[in-house]
């Protein structure tokens, strides 16, 4: 089973109608990086259980009823009276998203710790469940106790660099997880964040040495670029037309995590044993999903039908 730990929001999506310049109707469209990925994974077919906490209140209700009909397992979903965070979504030419969050007092910050089932084999974090406190210290816990028991972690920064009060700690942070990641993924954007003034590529090689058994940049139209201790291996985009890039990179991990559970393949040493021609099969796996996530609006992950077609 794999257990994916962060938030759950509501993302507040502009109409398409609306006039540029103006005002319009927002629509209500459950999401948050964590919550995409365990969506994405039970559609995908794979084990799959979601580790935060929700609202009691009906954006919490309508999220734990998706995550059954995605066929996620709850049994890790904590309830509290808290209120849903919320993420109010601005679109840019050709459907990139920006976020302005609105976090005090929400549900996601206060998760709290518990046991992971023994058959747990991967442990997915990532986003504002990292950020934010003490949420953030609970899964940074598990994060280092899951690893040592020897559970595969994979790691999404996510970075939303508006709720990040003290970068150089964040950073210094980040850093500390890498010994005990097994799978980085990160945009380019992510990247030179976390790296500032860097190539990306070059970092993601530095990161490498520091744990992880692959780092995968996500970049855009470009496609996908799996770093490893061989080189780099580059699959391109799919061509779609785009409706919005919401959930787009969260597809991304949960369709790479897919492909390495049907490949037995939820290890360090198994995913540094890849050969390139593997590598361009998971990631063109990868690409196809996210190409399905893009082309309608909201993250709305492909079923595994979808892609097996």
């Amino acid at each position: 089973m794999i257990v994916i730990g962060g938030e759950a929001l509501v993302d507040l999506v502009p109409d398409p109608s609306t006039p540029d310049g103006e005002l319009g109707p927002l629509h209500p469209l459950l999401g948050g990086g964590p919550y995409n990925v365990a969506i994405a994974l039970g559609r995908l077919g794979v084990p799959a259980a979601f580790y935060a906490k929700l609202s009691t209140d009906q954006f919490g209700d309508r999220m734990l009823q998706r995550l059954a009909e995605s066929e996620v397992d709850t049994s890790l979903v904590q309830r509290g009276p808290e209120p849903t965070t919320l993420a109010v979504v601005g679109l840019e030419a050709g459907g990139s998203a920006r976020y302005s969050f609105h976090t005090e007092g929400t549900a996601a910050r206060f998760v709290a710790d518990q046991p992971l089932p023994a058959e747990t084999t991967a442990l997915c974090l990532g986003t504002l469940g990292m950020v934010l406190e003490p949420g953030a210290s609970t899964y940074e816990k598990a994060l280092f106790r899951e690893s040592e028991r020897g559970v595969f972690v994979a790691l999404d920064p996510n970075i939303r660099a508006d709720l990040i009060a003290d970068p150089d700690a964040y950073r210094a942070r980040f850093e500390s997880w890498l010994p005990s990641v097994g799978l980085l993924k990160v945009s380019d954007d992510d990247a030179e964040w976390l790296a500032p003034g860097r190539d990306v590529v070059e970092a993601a090689r530095e990161w490498l040495s520091r744990g992880p058994a692959a780092v995968v940049l996500t970049r855009g139209a470009d496609g996908l670029t799996a770093v490893t201790a061989d080189g780099e291996i580059t699959v391109p985009g799919r061509e779609v037309e785009v409706a919005d890039t919401i959930g787009a990179g969260d597809t991304v991990q949960a369709a790479l995590l897919a492909w390495l559970h049907r490949h037995d393949a939820l290890s360090p040493e198994a995913v540094r044993a890849l050969d390139a021609s593997r590598w361009e099969q998971a990631l063109a796996f990868a690409a196809s999903a996210a190409a399905v996530t893009v082309s309608r609006p909201g993250a709305e992950p492909p079923w595994s039908a979808e892609l097996d077609g």
